[in-house]
């Protein structure tokens, strides 16, 4: 049976064949072309080889194949063309049906949160109204006193809890009973008004946006409330959901205890949940909890749970004494079928963490629905949405790692670092020691591949600080981007030798002033998709020594964790964790975390803010005779932007050295305390920063260097660089540089080194560098401009060294975060001193702004 297909394109020299009939071995002119089935499976098998053959490869198609040898050449092109045009339109209309499912999900759930939302206003319009009334009755009737079972300290108490009989869990028919209240209450909370929820700011919904996101305001406890779209089928969904320490990363351990099948094809479990603290003063947590699944007769799949208690057949208290038990009230999930395939998830967080035993300063922690919503509710979406994008083939991985393989390298990163800080301790610095340390190291602990048994274990020591005015995402790029302000090469090479070596070891003492001498390599491994979190490789270049060859330095590497570093995510905190390991990095390769985790707290709006980094450990009523202390603390900080910084290192010891690496670790951590202390100032407002405080405080190094700038600019174009009018002196001057609206940068003269380096900027040009004066200098000059920007310099190099100065272009710059930024026009000029030698490169960039 003959093909026909019909030719859209014009062609050249008239059309080509009309009846398939051969004129002198040529095909007849016409407006159809009538392929055979032979000539079309040929055609095919060319296609899926080459969608895009060349001239020559079409004329060598037509001699190798005998069926096509009666079509000329044109016509075999147009047939590509087609095919290629078929392809791509097959492509879009795929993908706009798959925009249109997604568009018609998200359509039905923003119908059903808008109809929630208009129950939740009629509710609270006849709360409103009912107040009112009961305030008017009491107002004219002060005597009668019956509106107090109604209003309670301005409040309505509008959901009374129905007085049940009391339930019982030591016998099925009780645990179903408390099962089914689960569930009425859970739904209730997911799709009703049973709690006033308050959108969540910067998650903003959409077909492509992660989901919907609220908190809960003014309620027991603190909750957190999801809705979302994803490609799983529910029973995928429930999978990974009920797998909680897979995403969630404080999940420290659960167990089931008790499984009972119950009917319409459910079950129910009573679990007991550990939570890591998130710093190193508080108590862990820990939950005895129901878990019920069940299905709706909308084919709808419910999985709720909540605490027991004493009264209803739980555990009195807590099973581990370090430990404080904290409530889950009514939470889960409800997931449901979409039409064409996926899943419509509600997700419920609410639970009561005993926020009173901890120190008041600590308390926001425990009190944020914020921080419950990042760490838990979309920890946990995201992890669903990562799976179903890798599943569906829409994000691939370089190199020869599956993905599952890497978030196991990420879930062992966190893990270790949770293990590490958990605890307390009332010292500045705290040294705990676990003598049985190999399942924190490796999946599946080998001696042949992990840190062998041996006399002696695993030394932490860890610290934590209150923070002000310093953003988390800030702070930890910093630390991630400039090593070398807070690590000691020693160290890290001592470590790095446990990962090399099957064997104990002992860390040196770190050397004073032993920063990095050589540079840092980030090679990526993976990211989340809102690039939320990062597993990278971190190459130390010539910072170890080989295990053979004590004199010829190696380089040394990390596996590296980063996440948080979005500014945007409010309520999330900001995480750089980081581990030595071979070269090899084998996927069972021992892991021995340490790092930074920095939380935000809720500000306060009572008290001065604080102007200083403290230490927490010495704020909180921890020791005998210290009371009022963390009170003290706490209003010092009230009104600033606060957050927790947790600093944790790990070391592996011999049962001999165990106190001479103690001290070592102690020591080692104190002193990066003192450098993030002196980071954290330095990235916060400029009223906190140190170095070059102010131009007030500057050293005569920095006033005699104003100096320069402002007659070199002045000598080389003969215009003033600061505002016309009697030239200032002294701190004066430099105060109106560093406050100058463009950025101002000066870079070191030299011309036989490969990249000159910053050496001084203003305020602007921090900003634009997004950079301190400690790290200024770490800056090379090439990794600012971009290639058109060095371009322009290198050719007008000798026009600036001999007139003194040059106009460049307008173009893009780099900060040291790798953000772009533009500007319109830049000046370079050579700075010389009193005696008109070259000191300095400067450049200023004016009107500039990130791109």
């Amino acid at each position: 049976m003959a093909m026909v297909v019909h030719q859209p394109h014009q062609l050249p020299q008239g059309k080509e064949g009309g009846s398939g009939a051969a004129k002198g071995g040529h095909m007849d002119s016409g407006k159809y072309v009538r392929y055979t089935a032979e000539q079309v499976e040929a055609l095919e098998r060319v296609y899926a080889e080459c969608p895009k053959p060349s001239s020559m490869r079409r004329q060598q198609l037509i001699r190798e194949c005998p069926i096509l040898s009666n079509i000329e050449p044109k016509q075999i092109k147009v047939w590509f063309q087609n095919r290629r045009c078929r392809e791509k339109q097959r492509k879009e209309s795929t993908r706009l049906q798959t925009v249109n499912r997604k568009l018609t999900a998200m359509n039905k759930l923003l119908m059903e949160e808008n109809d929630r939302l208009q129950k939740q206003v009629s509710h609270l319009t006849y709360e409103n109204g009912y107040m009112r009334q009961q305030l008017h009755t009491t107002s004219v009737v002060t005597a009668d006193t019956s509106c107090e079972s109604v209003v309670t300290s301005g409040q309505i108490q509008r959901n009374p809890t129905p007085q049940h009989p009391q339930r019982d869990a030591s016998n099925p028919a009780g645990l179903l009973a408390i099962a089914e209240e689960t569930a009425a209450e859970f739904l209730s909370k997911a799709t009703g008004t049973a709690v006033d929820w308050v959108p969540m700011l910067g998650m903003k919904p959409g077909p492509d946006s992660l989901g919907i996101f609220a908190v809960s305001h003014n309620c027991s406890g603190v909750a957190a409330r999801a809705c979302s779209l994803v490609s799983l089928e529910p029973t995928k969904v429930a999978e990974i959901l009920k797998d909680r320490p897979s995403w969630y990363r404080d999940c420290r351990r659960l167990d089931v205890h008790t499984a009972i099948s119950v009917g319409n094809g459910g079950s129910i479990e009573l679990l007991h949940m550990q939570t890591y603290s998130p710093t190193t003063i508080a108590s862990a947590r820990d939950f005895w909890t129901l878990r019920y699944t069940t299905t709706l007769e909308d084919g709808g799949l419910v999985i709720c749970e909540r605490s027991l208690n004493a009264t209803t057949g739980g555990p009195a208290g807590p099973v581990a004494p370090s430990f404080v038990r904290a409530e889950m009230l009514s939470s889960g999930y409800l997931i449901r079928p979409c039409e064409g395939g996926g899943s419509m998830i509600h997700i419920v967080d609410h639970v009561d963490l005993d926020a009173w035993s901890v120190p008041e300063v600590l308390r926001p922690l425990y009190e944020s629905p914020k921080i419950l919503a990042q760490r838990m509710t979309v920890a946990a979406l995201r992890h669903i949405r990562q799976i179903s994008l890798e599943a569906s083939g829409e994000i691939v991985h370089g190199g020869s790692r599956q993905p599952a393989v890497l978030r196991t390298f990420s879930q062992r990163l966190s893990r270790g670092f949770n293990d590490a800080i958990s605890g307390e301790g009332s010292e500045d610095v705290v040294v705990a020691v676990n003598t049985s340390p190999s399942k924190l190291l490796s999946p599946q602990f080998n001696p042949s591949t992990g840190f062998p048994a041996f006399g002696g274990g695993i030394l932490c020591a860890k610290a934590s600080m209150l923070l002000h005015n310093v953003p988390p995402a800030v702070l930890v790029r910093f630390l991630r981007e400039h090593r070398s302000e807070w690590a000691d090469c020693g160290v890290d090479a001592a470590a790095a030798a446990a990962a090399m070596k099957a064997g104990p070891f002992a860390v040196s003492a770190p050397r004073a002033g032993g920063g990095f001498q050589g540079g840092q390599v980030i090679l990526p491994l993976a990211h989340t998709v809102e690039h939320e979190e990062f597993l990278e490789v971190v190459r130390l270049e010539n910072h170890g020594l080989d295990a053979d060859n004590l004199i010829s330095p190696r380089d040394i590497y990390l596996l590296q964790l980063c996440s948080g570093v979005d500014e945007g995510s409010a309520g999330s905190c900001a995480q750089l964790v980081f581990a030595p390991i071979d070269e090899s990095f084998a996927d069972d390769a021992p892991l021995l975390p340490s790092g930074f985790r920095v939380i935000p707290l809720d500000p306060k709006t009572d008290g001065q803010a604080a102007g200083r980094t403290l230490d927490l450990a010495s704020t909180l009523e921890t020791r005998p005779g210290s009371g009022g202390v963390a009170r003290t603390a706490a209003a010092d900080a009230g009104g600033a932007c606060r957050s927790v910084l947790t600093i944790a290192f790990q070391f592996t010891f011999e049962t001999h050295l165990r106190d001479h690496v103690a001290a070592m670790a102690r020591q080692y951590v104190r002193s990066v305390v003192a450098s993030v202390q002196r980071v954290a100032m330095a990235i916060a407002p400029s009223h906190l920063r140190i170095g070059l405080k102010s131009p007030a405080a500057g050293s005569p190094e920095a006033l005699t260097l104003a100096q320069w700038i402002c007659r070199s600019y002045r000598l080389s174009t003969g215009a003033e660089l600061l505002k016309p009018g009697p030239q200032p002196g002294g701190d004066s001057l430099l105060k109106q540089i560093w406050n100058h609206p463009d950025a101002i940068i000066c870079c070191s003269l030299k011309i036989s080194a490969s990249a000159p380096c910053c050496t001084f900027a203003n305020q602007a040009g921090l900003d634009l560098l997004e950079t301190t004066l400690l790290a200024l200098q770490d800056i090379p000059l090439d990794r600012i401009l971009d290639e058109p920007g060095q371009k322009a310099l290198y050719s007008e190099f000798p026009k600036i060294m001999q007139q003194g100065f040059a106009h460049l272009p307008g173009g893009i710059c780099n900060s040291s975060m790798g953000r772009p930024a533009s500007y319109e026009q830049a000046v370079a000029w050579k700075v010389v001193n009193e005696e008109d030698a070259n000191q300095y490169l400067a450049f200023l960039f004016a009107n500039w702004s990130f791109v």
